[in-house]
């Protein structure tokens, strides 16, 4: 047969070789010890890849990956596929590989010991559009930033009373918005905030072309146009007051710095003017401003929800905070800024308020800028990486009775603070990307829970518990809002107007 003629001339040339007694020939021994050696180092290879690889993850579907898996609560999702596949695991999601962390150990690695590494962001499409392409501070590459907060108590201060003054009218709706004067204000302020909750409700949308880079070009759900569109509405909005303020400074000539305190605004538009390497640009100063309104809307007065939730729930962690704020500041004064340091308990209650229900539970992704080693597995350059805090809060390894609200656990030698210095506790992320508004969220939220709970008596409306589920938006929710009826604790009523 041919193939046995085939096979029959091959093995009789090769067994010919074999069988005359004489040494092989050189160019076969050089041939063979090349192939040998080949084979030598591919196995070597393949036993370093085996030895660092990807890490372990679900298997998806082909192209889609374990997209059609995804829930709304990304966290809890994250945390129950960690009991399955470990503390570090990889999900393919469309094109994307992302890589999910809920170690504090390997989380160590990646805020300390690589931190410059995974120092950068990945943001969606939309976040790259609102931020101008990066130039904000939460979505631009590394660099170092800062900020000043103590200036503005004064500020802080009348807007509070203002909000007190609200909540005693019954006009819930203005609680954490600006209530404009008359005249075109208002059209302005119901445009903007119109425009803002538009940006926000974008923001948080899935949007295909974040998992399908391929198909950004066709922009299929209209995230990015709708977004260009509301971006240009606020951005008018921006320019408005920054010309205001810009011709109100002219006309003074230089006596602002005698006659009006400066706000924010002014001490970005002072960086501007400058001639050094601290210049920033107007699109850099309207990119700020961008943050403070995404940053701020929702953070702080959800965490308060959360809090009061939690007191409703938990009556003697209120009475108990009440007993402290009626010692520190006396049942005849306001609260200010100055009593915040003297309120141990009520910064327990805020730091047990955000170990349960942290306002970014996964923080915000790091990308890596190079492929790395991470507690064994290779982590590709470009991958999205989360740490999910929101399990590491409720680690049964570092919390005792994880799953219930104990404020007295961050007291004595627990005092962990908001500075990622505890890797098990990082509701403002850790490192050099930690969160930059966390000194002024925490004055505010403190400052906001301390005046509620000096001046009111809270009550649910017919008794009813509060829902503590909880819908992962752009920051972590109540999937119900809290509804409380708020009377006067304060004898002194002028204290309230």
């Amino acid at each position: 047969m041919p193939i046995c003629n085939l096979s029959g001339t091959s093995c009789g040339r090769w067994s010919s070789w074999m069988c005359k007694d004489k040494e092989l020939p050189p160019v076969l021994i050089i041939a063979s010890i090349s192939i040998l050696g080949t084979c030598l180092l591919v196995w070597v290879s393949k036993t370093a890849r085996g030895k660092a690889q990807l890490p372990p993850g679900p298997r998806g579907f082909p192209i889609l990956g374990y997209l059609p898996f995804l829930g709304p609560n990304l966290h809890q999702l994250f945390m129950e596929l960690a009991q399955n596949y470990g503390p570090i695991y990889k999900l393919s999601i469309g094109q994307k590989l992302c890589v999910i962390i809920s170690s504090p150990t390997l989380v160590k690695e990646i805020v300390r010991h690589q931190d410059v590494t995974f120092a950068n962001r990945n943001p969606t499409i939309a976040a790259k559009t609102f931020s101008y392409g990066g130039k904000d501070i939460a979505f631009a590459p590394y660099g170092p930033s800062g900020a000043c907060y103590a200036k503005y108590s004064c500020a802080r201060c009348r807007a509070m009373q203002i909000l007190m003054h609200f909540i005693l009218l019954g006009e819930a709706r203005d609680v954490f918005g600006w209530k404009p004067r008359p005249g075109r204000d208002i059209d302005i302020g119901a445009k903007f905030r119109v425009a803002v909750a538009e940006l926000v409700e974008i923001l948080g949308k899935p949007n295909v072309s974040d998992f399908f880079p391929f198909l950004a070009r066709f922009d299929i759900q209209g995230v990015k146009r709708k977004m260009e569109e509301v971006s240009q509405r606020i951005e008018k909005i921006y320019d408005h007051v920054i010309d205001q303020c810009i011709k109100k400074k002219q006309q003074q000539s230089g006596e602002m710095e005698i006659t009006d305190r400066k706000d924010f605004l002014h001490f970005l538009l002072e960086f501007k003017e400058q001639d050094t390497e601290k210049s920033i640009s107007r699109q850099q100063i309207k990119a700020l401003l961008m943050d403070i309104v995404i940053g701020g809307i929702d953070t702080s007065p959800t965490t308060v929800e959360w809090a009061m939730a939690e007191m409703m729930l938990h009556p003697q962690v209120m009475k108990k905070a009440q007993e402290e704020l009626t010692n520190v500041v006396g049942i005849n004064n306001l609260v200010e800024e100055f009593h915040i340091q003297e309120l141990p308990y009520l910064h327990s209650i805020v730091k047990e308020t955000l170990r349960l229900h942290p306002v970014a539970p996964l923080l915000l992704p790091r990308c890596p800028t190079e492929s790395c080693n991470v507690g064994g597995y290779i982590i590709p350059k470009g991958t999205k990486v989360f740490l999910n805090v929101w399990a590491m809060h409720r680690d049964p390894e570092f919390w005792d009775h994880p799953s219930e609200f104990q404020p007295e656990r961050f007291f004595g030698p627990r005092r962990l603070d908001y500075l990622g210095n505890h890797l098990q506790y990082l509701p403002f992320g850790s490192g050099r990307r930690i969160c930059v508004g966390l000194p002024l969220g925490e004055r505010m939220v403190m400052y906001l829970l301390a005046t509620f709970l000096h001046m009111f008596n809270w009550k649910l409306p017919g008794g009813a518990n509060p829902d503590t589920s909880e819908k992962l938006g752009i920051v972590l929710e109540k999937s119900t809002p809290l509804v409380i009826i708020p009377t006067p604790r304060l004898f002194n009523l002028e204290l309230y107007t």
